[in-house]
């Protein structure tokens, strides 16, 4: 550590206010890890003949950084989401689940598209 840095560490007293201080300067901000990770979840695309899934594992992967990082969103919009990212060949399963009103969890959605 250079000696200017130091100086800053110097006033305080413990390890613990020494950490905390070091996180408030070097951290990254919470609202650019939650846009980063919203914008990842918006933007994944499954390509056609891939693997569901890996893609299911992706996308879960994803609404579980969210759901950390408190992006407020609802589960309604995380379904959404997940099934505007399917290929077209997934269509026909698309408008089944939207048709006949299926209320299902994420895990139960990624689950079925896995059968």
């Amino acid at each position: 550590m250079s000696n200017d840095v130091q100086k800053q560490y110097d006033r305080l007293d413990d390890v613990a206010s020494i950490l905390q201080r070091m996180k408030e300067v070097y951290a990254i901000p919470d609202r650019h890890t939650r846009y980063v990770a919203t914008k990842e979840f918006f933007r994944a695309k499954m390509t056609e003949g891939s693997s569901v899934q890996e893609h299911g594992v992706k996308m879960l992967s994803l609404v579980e950084k969210l759901e950390d990082l408190k992006a407020g969103l609802e589960n309604d919009t995380y379904i959404d989401v997940i099934l505007q990212s399917l290929p077209p060949s997934y269509d026909p399963f698309i408008v089944n689940f939207n048709m006949n009103g299926i209320e299902k969890s994420i895990n139960e959605l990624i689950n079925m598209l896995l059968q």
